[in-house]
């Protein structure tokens, strides 16, 4: 039987207000060792910023991280997934969408994060993505 996304997901999930600098945003990115943090508003999820749109939304184009919010470079409307579906829905979507990290809501407030990396190790213990996700951050 399938477990559900809320045995393999993270239940630690940062969220920022929409209006956060990118700086802050990064900050955080690397105090907790994450590459996504979901931007909320009011404790409803509007978005998700990752490292990888800090990166090519903001950076790249020569944008000064101090002057951008979260908001203002963040996906909106993020796919999300329930704690109670099946692990499998969120492996499906992240094929579906091409995303490698998926908000967790409930009442469309985030409870988790679930990742390709939590999949993994869910999934295929002995791969090695699983591995990967096992070893300590390398800060």
């Amino acid at each position: 039987m399938d477990r559900l996304v809320k045995d393999v997901m993270s239940a630690e999930v940062v969220t920022v207000l929409p209006e956060t600098s990118l700086t802050e945003v990064a900050q955080l990115m690397r105090d907790q060792d994450i590459g996504e943090v979901v931007v909320a508003s009011d404790d409803f999820v509007v978005g998700v910023i990752t490292d990888r749109d800090i990166t090519v939304r903001a950076v790249a184009d020569g944008a000064d991280p101090l002057a951008l919010s979260a908001g203002s470079v963040c996906t909106p409307n993020p796919v999300v997934i329930g704690p109670y579906q099946p692990a499998g829905q969120a492996v499906a979507l992240m094929r579906q969408y091409a995303v490698r990290r998926l908000p967790v809501v409930l009442e469309d407030r985030a409870v988790g994060v679930v990742s390709l990396g939590d999949l993994a190790l869910e999934r295929d213990p002995h791969s090695a993505l699983a591995d990967i996700s096992r070893a300590a951050p390398d800060r």
